[in-house]
C-alpha cells in the first residue's frame, strides 16, 4: 500500500476525531450549529477557556478568542504534547504521520533512530576569501551581473542593497580551482563582525546553481541583516523575515514603488531553516518593531512561521511582571501562544464582559457568511464591529497585564501570491508577463536578458 500523503489526511480524517484523541469532549449544551469540544478536570469538569469551535464542514477549527483556523495537519504541529506519539525533540511531520496514520489504521513504517558523533566545526575565516563590492565603477558592478541576470532583480534593488553582499573568491585546499559565490554576510544581532556567509552559485547549464553557507558559519545565530537606508535594529520599525537573500531582494522589487517605508525596513534572511539563536537574537534587540514573516509559501514556510510566532509570543511573555493578580491568567496559557489565549473566567468583570460582547459578535458574523441570505454591505459592517471590539478587548487586556505598546511585539504573515512557492518565483513570474505583453504590443522589438533585468541606468 503506498503511503498517504497529507492531502489524504485531511479528507479522511475530521477534526472531531482529531479533537477526540487529545483528550477533547464534544459539549453538547453548546448547540450544532458551531461544536465545540473542551478539555476537563479530574472531577469530569469543563476546564473554562480550554476550548476549540469546529467549522460546519468538520475540516477545521479554531480556539477563541484568536480565530486561528487550524486544519488536522496545523493542528497537531502547533499542538504535539496533545498525542500520545510525541516525544520532545521529534520531527513534527514524522509526528503527524505517525497521528493520522494510527487514527486511520494504516501501518507505517519503523524508522530506527540513528547516533551521529560531533563533528569537529571549523572557524569561519574572513581572510580566506578575496572580496569584490558593488560600487560606482561599472566594471566592478558589472562582475555582479552572473548572479542577479537569471533571478531578474534589477539594477536599481542591486545598488538598494549594494552594502549588504559582496562577491568572494576562495581557492580549493589543493590550490588548483577558485570558487566565486555571490555572498551575503552574516552577523550576529546587535554585533558587527561577519560570522559567515550565505552563499550563492553562477547558474549552471543544467538551470541549477549552488547555494550552501560558507565553512564555519554561525548558522545558529549569524543572519544577513540588511538595510537600503542603513537603519539600525534598535530605530528599526518594520523587520522583513526570508528564507534567502534573493527572496528580501525580490521582495524589495515588487513592492519599494507602492511601500516608501521598504526604504528604512530591515530585511533579514535566515539562510535557511530559521533557528531559535537566530529568532531570539533578532526580537531581543527589536522589541518595538513589527515583524513582517515572509517566509515561502510552502508546507517548511508554514512551520517555520508558526515557529517565529510562538517566538514572538514568549517575547512578550517574558516582558509581563508576574503579579498575585496577574498569576492565575498568566498560569492559564501557554508560554509559545498569544497572551490573549489564556482562560477568560480568570480575568476580572469588565474584560470578561468586554470578550462576550466581542464572541457574541463574532458568531453573529459567521452565522451571516454560512446563511448565504445576508447582503455584502452588512456582513462588511458586522465584520468592522468585530474588528473593533477585538481590539478593545486586546487593548483591556494589556492594560490588565501591564503590557506597554513597545513591549507588545506585532507580527504579520505575507505569502507570495498563489502558485508561487517564493518571492523570486513570483518576480520572476511578474518579469515574464510583462515581457508577454511588451512583445504582443511590439512584436518587433528585441528583448534581450539586460533589458529585461534593467541592469544599466
Amino acid at each position: 500500500m503506498s503511503e498517504l500523503t497529507y492531502e489524504d489526511y485531511k479528507s479522511r480524517l475530521k477534526m472531531q476525531d482529531l479533537l477526540t484523541d487529545a483528550g477533547y469532549a464534544q459539549n453538547k449544551r453548546d448547540g450544532l450549529r458551531y461544536p465545540s469540544y473542551s478539555r476537563h478536570d479530574s472531577l469530569g469538569r469543563r476546564i473554562s477557556g480550554d476550548k476549540f469551535v469546529i467549522t460546519p464542514d468538520g475540516n477545521y477549527c479554531f480556539q477563541p478568542p484568536v480565530m486561528k483556523v487550524y486544519n488536522v495537519i496545523s493542528f497537531i504541529k502547533d499542538h504535539p504534547d496533545y498525542f500520545q506519539d510525541y516525544t520532545p525533540g521529534m520531527d513534527l511531520n514524522r509526528l503527524v504521520n505517525l497521528v493520522c496514520s494510527r487514527l486511520l489504521n494504516q501501518p507505517i513504517e519503523e524508522r530506527p533512530s540513528q547516533d551521529l558523533a560531533p563533528q569537529h566545526r571549523q572557524t569561519f575565516c574572513l581572510d580566506d576569501y578575496a572580496l569584490v563590492h558593488f560600487t560606482d565603477d561599472r566594471t566592478e558592478q558589472h562582475k555582479f551581473f552572473p548572479f542577479f541576470v537569471h533571478r531578474g532583480i534589477d539594477w536599481s534593488t542591486q545598488n538598494a542593497f549594494r552594502n549588504c553582499f559582496v562577491r568572494a573568491t576562495r581557492q580549493s585546499d589543493d590550490g588548483t580551482k577558485q570558487y566565486s559565490n555571490l555572498c551575503f554576510p552574516l552577523t550576529i544581532p546587535g554585533q558587527r563582525e561577519w560570522v559567515g556567509f550565505e552563499e550563492r552559485g553562477m547558474r549552471r547549464a543544467d538551470g541549477n546553481a549552488y547555494k550552501g553557507k560558507a565553512a564555519g558559519s554561525n548558522s545558529s545565530e549569524g543572519l544577513w541583516i540588511a538595510s537600503p537606508a542603513d537603519t539600525p535594529l534598535s530605530e528599526a520599525r518594520h523587520i522583513y523575515w526570508f528564507e534567502s537573500g534573493y527572496d528580501a531582494m525580490a521582495y524589495y522589487q515588487l513592492h519599494q514603488r507602492t511601500n516608501n517605508q521598504l526604504l528604512k525596513a530591515v530585511f533579514v534572511s535566515t539562510g535557511g531553516n530559521p533557528t531559535v539563536g537566530q529568532m531570539r537574537g533578532m526580537l531581543a534587540h527589536t522589541p518595538s518593531a513589527k515583524h513582517h514573516i515572509c517566509f515561502d509559501n510552502d508546507l517548511a514556510g508554514r512551520q517555520f512561521t508558526e515557529n517565529l510566532k510562538n517566538e514572538i509570543h514568549r517575547a512578550v511573555r517574558a516582558s509581563i511582571e508576574v503579579t498575585p493578580e496577574r498569576k492565575p491568567y498568566l498560569d492559564s496559557f501557554p508560554s509559545h501562544q498569544d497572551f490573549t489565549y489564556g482562560e477568560t473566567a480568570l480575568l476580572p468583570k469588565p474584560l470578561q464582559e468586554r470578550y462576550a460582547k466581542y464572541e457574541a459578535a463574532w458568531e453573529e458574523a459567521m452565522s451571516m457568511r454560512e446563511c448565504g441570505l445576508s447582503y455584502e454591505g452588512d456582513i462588511k459592517e458586522q465584520q468592522a464591529l468585530v474588528n473593533r471590539l477585538y481590539k478593545d478587548y486586546r487593548q483591556g487586556l494589556r492594560d490588565f497585564l501591564g503590557i506597554a505598546p513597545e513591549q507588545d511585539t506585532s507580527y504579520v504573515r505575507e505569502e507570495p501570491k498563489y502558485r508561487h512557492k517564493d518571492w523570486n518565483e513570483q518576480l520572476l513570474a511578474e518579469i515574464e508577463q510583462e515581457r508577454s505583453q511588451a512583445t504582443m504590443q511590439n512584436p518587433k522589438e528585441e528583448n534581450t536578458e539586460e533589458r529585461n533585468t534593467h541592469y544599466h541606468r
